[in-house]
């Protein structure tokens, strides 16, 4: 049988079509896999810096913590320089006489 030149037929078209439309699939399959891949790092990166975000503010949160726990400490001494320095006030003023002063004094210190 000789072979036809030009056309091809039904089964050679229905061929054709089906080799096209098998790329498409594998194509357009391969590209909505990088996608979704891409969705998913993107996804990923996002929660892996919301992470770091709130290990961050907890860590800011315990340095505040931390200077409030220091600084509360300082306003006694500062209180207590500062009733000390009445006492001495009063003593030169001639308000208190030395030994109110001496029992005054012990008394603030604690002794």
């Amino acid at each position: 049988m000789r072979r036809r030149m030009g056309r091809p037929g039904l089964m050679g078209t229905m061929a054709r079509t089906a080799v096209i439309a098998g790329t498409a699939t594998a194509v357009s399959g391969g590209m909505r896999n990088r996608q979704q891949a891409g969705a998913q790092q993107q996804a990923a990166e996002q929660q892996a810096a919301a992470d770091s975000n709130a290990q961050l503010a907890d860590m800011q949160a315990q340095m505040s913590a931390l200077q409030a726990q220091q600084t509360v400490p300082a306003a006694p001494a500062n209180d207590l320089m500062s009733q000390l320095t009445q006492l001495g006030q009063l003593k030169s003023a001639g308000v208190l006489d030395q030994a109110e002063f001496t029992a005054a004094k012990t008394k603030l210190l604690g002794l």
